[in-house]
């Protein structure tokens, strides 16, 4: 939901491009399938799809090891210690690809949805971690003016959904459930953030969830 409500933005503001990685993770092809139609719905044309055999191989997050269990939200998400839904440095991974893409295609920003409010608490989603990364990108490329922008980072998941309705962005198309393909789950962290968010901007979620599932094969008087 954050990266579409970001690439809203950026199809918005400049001639965007879309950079898509899958890792491994457990939702990696109902992923895809939202990056593809995003895009489309986007009309962003320019598109590179990479895959990343690096994050599963090393493993260490129940989104990429299937013997690691994805947990059941916390009432209190973000606080303590970080999840193990965090993916060890994933986003310098992705950042990396999109570095290289934007210093050969001559891109002057990267955007990315990062979330530092209302986030399960990873690491590579505070402010400090992108100001570090630009200063890594200054010295580590040909001309040192590309920049990495996180126009929602200081944003709660409320006002991402707000934005992302002001902007018309395909929020029907987006998938946030971390451990499903078919139905999202409703109860992983992800899936409670998202949930909570659409509540609070007083706006239905689109996404099918599985106690929809339930409650309508319950009154159908079917199995379950």
């Amino acid at each position: 939901m954050d990266s579409c409500v970001c690439a809203a933005l950026a199809a918005r503001d400049t001639d965007a491009a879309a950079l898509h990685i899958s890792y491994g993770q457990r939702t990696e092809h109902r992923e895809r399938h939202a990056f593809e139609r995003i895009c489309d719905r986007l009309g962003i044309e320019r598109r590179l799809a990479l895959t990343n055999e690096a994050l599963a191989i090393i493993g260490g997050s129940a989104l990429t090891d299937t013997e690691i269990a994805v947990p059941v939200a916390r009432e209190e998400i973000g606080h303590g210690k970080v999840p193990v839904t965090y993916v060890p440095f994933r986003n310098a991974h992705f950042l990396s690809a999109a570095v290289s893409w934007a210093e050969v295609d001559g891109a002057a920003k990267i955007y990315i949805g990062a979330v530092a409010q209302d986030s399960s608490g990873y690491p590579d989603c505070r402010p400090s971690y992108y100001e570090a990364f630009n200063e890594l990108v200054r010295q580590g490329t040909r001309e040192g003016n590309i920049e990495v922008v996180t126009p929602l980072i200081n944003l709660s998941k409320a006002e991402i959904v707000k934005l992302g309705l002001e902007l018309n962005a395909p929020l029907e198309l987006t998938w946030s459930c971390y451990s499903r393909e078919d139905r999202a789950c409703g109860i992983c962290e992800s899936c409670v953030l998202r949930m909570r968010a659409f509540a609070e901007a007083g706006a239905p979620d689109p996404v099918p969830y599985m106690e929809q599932l339930f409650r309508s094969q319950v009154q159908a008087g079917g199995k379950v």
